[in-house]
């Protein structure tokens, strides 16, 4: 008999698909692959600062959560590098030149949804954003730095100053989801919550080429 497949590696498997897709999404590969402009970049943070505003918040709330806060590290706060990034690439009035797109607004609003009163919707969230951020966060910043000359400015979000060695911190964290007292019908309920916010990402980038190509019309 074999021993059962761990919830991580389930959660890892499930989710490849989706994270493959949203990785490879036109926007993002064009930024990826030198087709896509400064200005592209910096379209990105902006929707950035909106999600992780609301993820943060919530993080906030979830603080107590016996489950939820296991997950939480300050180490891994982003608001504020996403703050100077935007201080940096568009100037002082940053929060007057941006605006969330209709993808940011409905994927803010399902964060604030389940972010605050479901610890596994939250942990869903937390998970695809924070580990996709120490998985291929560090790449995407060397690759931008390169790109526009950006030494720390501009790219503080890609870096994790506070975590000496992110594939142990990944390796503790997926240990955090093994021991989550969930059931399987619960397991089932994150999965489809990362699977949701897998999708929001990609269209996200939809949203993104559409934007740009309606400022080249």
């Amino acid at each position: 008999m074999s021993d059962p497949i761990p919830f991580s590696a389930a959660l890892r498997d499930r989710s490849s698909r989706a994270h493959s897709s949203s990785e490879h999404a036109g926007f993002m590969a064009d930024l990826m692959t030198g087709e896509g402009t400064r200005e592209d970049y910096v379209a990105l943070v902006a929707q950035h600062w909106f999600i992780y505003e609301a993820l943060e918040r919530t993080a906030g709330q979830m603080r107590n959560d016996p489950v939820a806060s296991v997950f939480i590290s300050d180490k891994l706060t982003r608001l504020p590098a996403l703050e100077a990034d935007l201080d940096f690439l568009v100037g002082a009035d940053w929060r007057k030149s941006i605006a969330p797109l209709p993808t940011t607004r409905r994927y803010v609003d399902r964060i604030n949804e389940v972010g605050a009163t479901w610890a596994g919707g939250f942990v869903a969230h937390h998970y695809t954003r924070y580990l996709g951020d120490l998985s291929g966060g560090k790449f995407i910043g060397r690759l931008m730095s390169r790109r526009f000359g950006f030494e720390t400015n501009g790219i503080g979000f890609y870096l994790f100053d506070d975590i000496a060695d992110p594939k142990a911190f990944k390796e503790v964290y997926r240990e955090q989801l093994d021991a989550a007292p969930w059931d399987a019908a619960e397991q089932e309920r994150v999965i489809d919550e990362v699977l949701l916010a897998y999708s929001f990402n990609t269209q996200l980038f939809d949203d993104l080429a559409e934007a740009k190509a309606g400022q080249v019309a």
